[in-house]
């Protein structure tokens, strides 16, 4: 299983804590490193490769939480499982809003850990599948050109073929044309593939679908005089397109 070659982080100020844990989930198949505070973590660790980190919550120099914020800024977040030794509700739900996958109080069962880890990893690897999932669909996105970006932002959106004609000054059957290149360029067998593949790269790079942005009520349904578009899919000061319509 790819589980056994999954590297768990362990960050607890108890010692005996650290050293049972580490037992536990070395005899599991995993390897594993452990740290004494969220300093040692953050100096000394690079988190790239750690399928799961199991973090207590209370620890003096910093705390898990404070951690769990500190990895995510950096940009070195892992799925996380709290440990506490503390039955503090409000902490618990505190934890849970960072994005953890689970909250462990103490002292815990072995098996209970385990599952933990186990769905912790699980889930770093859907995370990961969606990330090269969305690489290759960025791949094929910017081959489409700006004015292929303005027809397949609609095209997700739900605008029919005769609304983006009017939107982007254009006759119905260009429009189509346009349509069935974006289709082909983003290797898509139907609109369900196309709508799901946008998403999917808008959502993992924090970019907003036109459809999150201003809902355009179309009124006139005839193609305008003017070809120049009211809407860019990638403004201009962002960089990311350089071909010309």
């Amino acid at each position: 299983m790819d589980d056994v070659q999954s590297h768990v982080l362990i960050v607890d100020d108890d010692e005996s804590v650290r050293r049972s844990l580490r037992w536990l989930l070395v005899s599991a198949g995993y390897s594993v490193s452990a740290f004494a505070s969220a300093t040692d973590l953050l100096e000394h660790e690079d988190t790239g490769k750690a399928a799961c980190l199991l973090l207590d919550v209370c620890m003096p120099d910093m705390t898990g939480l404070e951690l769990k914020a500190a990895l995510a800024r950096a940009g070195r977040d892992v799925v996380t499982v709290f440990i506490t030794g503390r039955d503090d509700v409000a902490t618990g739900v505190e934890a849970m809003k960072t994005g953890a996958e689970d909250f462990l109080l103490k002292p815990f069962e072995e098996q209970d850990v385990l599952d933990a880890v186990k769905r912790a990893i699980t889930r770093d690897h859907a995370i990961g599948q969606e990330r090269r999932q969305a690489a290759e669909i960025g791949h094929h996105y910017e081959t489409l050109t700006p004015r292929e970006h303005e027809v397949c932002e609609r095209v997700v959106a739900g605008r029919l073929n005769k609304q983006i004609a009017a939107e982007l000054g254009m006759c119905e059957q260009t429009v189509k044309v346009h349509r069935c290149r974006v289709m082909r360029k983003m290797g898509a067998g139907s609109l369900a593939d196309l709508v799901r593949s946008v998403d999917l790269f808008h959502r993992l790079n924090d970019q907003p679908r036109l459809s999150a942005l201003t809902p355009v009520a179309v009124r006139h349904l005839e193609p305008r005089r003017s070809a120049r578009p009211i809407y860019s899919a990638f403004p201009e000061a962002s960089g990311r397109l350089v071909c010309a319509d």
